[in-house]
């Protein structure tokens, strides 16, 4: 179930199915760097302004699912127009910042991306932009990325399922006259 929160800047509402913590894993295979199945922590959060703030990161995942090392870090802002525009400013740890632009489908949470400037660091590597597709199905975020070098064309190279993480606390805060102690409400 999506909720929008009271205090969502009104412009927004339309991206509100992407608030929250997701934490899932995914695929990774690109030439040229090593294929692994990756784990992610994905957070989408707003302060009451017209941007939803995004921070994302993965790691690598054994055979056995257990954390090896990180794999990308990103973090960014996202924003849309009353013509469901989406717009992203997106900063990676690899050295580059890439603006995406994109759209939300009609009548579905689901956004298409792509990038329209990219700039690295002079010790990034080769990237030359890219495309992604997020998509809300059954209270899950599911995403794929595409990426192109100067030496591989645009292909998929990331992609991941996503289930929303609730914190405790969120449901505790709606219950009313909870016992002092903590204990006696399992008496």
């Amino acid at each position: 179930m999506i909720q929008i929160p009271s205090d969502l800047h009104p412009d927004l509402v339309p991206l509100a199915f992407l608030l929250g913590n997701w934490e899932g894993a995914g695929v990774s295979d690109f030439p040229g760097a090593e294929k692994c199945n990756f784990g992610q922590e994905a957070t989408f959060t707003h302060d009451g302004r017209d941007f939803i703030e995004y921070v994302s990161h993965t790691w690598v995942l054994d055979s056995e699912g257990k954390k090896v090392r990180p794999l990308e870090s990103e973090s960014g802002y996202w924003r849309i127009d009353k013509d469901r525009k989406v717009e992203v400013v997106m900063s990676r740890d690899q050295g580059i910042i890439e603006v995406w632009y994109g759209e939300l489908a009609e009548g579905k949470p689901q956004i298409d991306l792509a990038t329209d400037a990219v700039a690295r660091t002079a010790h990034a590597a080769p990237y030359s932009g890219g495309k992604r597709l997020y998509g809300y199905v059954k209270s899950d975020l599911m995403w794929v990325g595409e990426k192109a070098t100067p030496e591989v064309e645009l292909r998929p190279y990331m992609s991941a399922h996503l289930k929303k993480v609730v914190d405790p606390r969120e449901w505790a805060k709606d219950l009313k006259d909870l016992p002092d102690d903590g204990i006696a409400f399992f008496r």
